[in-house]
């Protein structure tokens, strides 16, 4: 089950019921903020995630992912390559 955009696991996600978050694919509007890059790019290219553009991993995705604040060390990215597998 696909569940964000970039690859988080919204069902890891310890603000999900704490925002009322239906994650990225069920929502208009990131609770974070006005928007979300990469869930911007993934819809305007048609992408289900991150992982189906031909351009994986972009710039964009991996600035997201390695970001020293809120990042992963790519754990979303290895996650894109799980979808689509």
């Amino acid at each position: 089950m696909i569940e964000s955009r970039c690859g988080i696991l919204c069902s890891e996600c310890t603000y999900r019921e704490q925002m009322n978050c239906k994650g990225c694919t069920e929502i208009k509007k990131p609770f974070w903020g006005e928007s979300c890059q990469v869930k911007t790019c993934c819809e305007t290219k048609n992408q289900i995630h991150c992982g189906t553009c031909e351009t994986f991993p972009c710039n964009v995705l991996n600035e997201f992912a390695y970001d020293t604040e809120q990042g992963d060390d790519g754990k979303r990215i290895e996650q894109c390559r799980k979808w689509c597998q």
